[in-house]
């Protein structure tokens, strides 16, 4: 069962997987990792995306530094 929201701005709901297109991508760098997974419902292949999901990996640390000023 997959969480989707079917009508924009409406209420979640599960729907099962069987009734919806999955469609999945990776983005693999030397900065990121990046997983991700939509569905679409079967009935309206190329309408909107019911359910998006993310899943995100840095590999490289986070740089911070001080602006001019933060200095004083």
């Amino acid at each position: 069962m997959i969480l989707v929201q079917l009508q924009e701005g409406g209420l979640l709901t599960y729907m099962d997987e069987a009734d919806l297109i999955k469609t999945t991508g990776i983005i693999d760098d030397k900065v990121e990792r990046t997983s991700w997974v939509e569905y679409r419902l079967k009935s309206d292949p190329n309408g909107r995306v019911v359910h998006r999901s993310v899943d995100m990996y840095l590999k490289t640390p986070m740089v911070w530094g001080l602006g001019e000023s933060q200095k004083f």
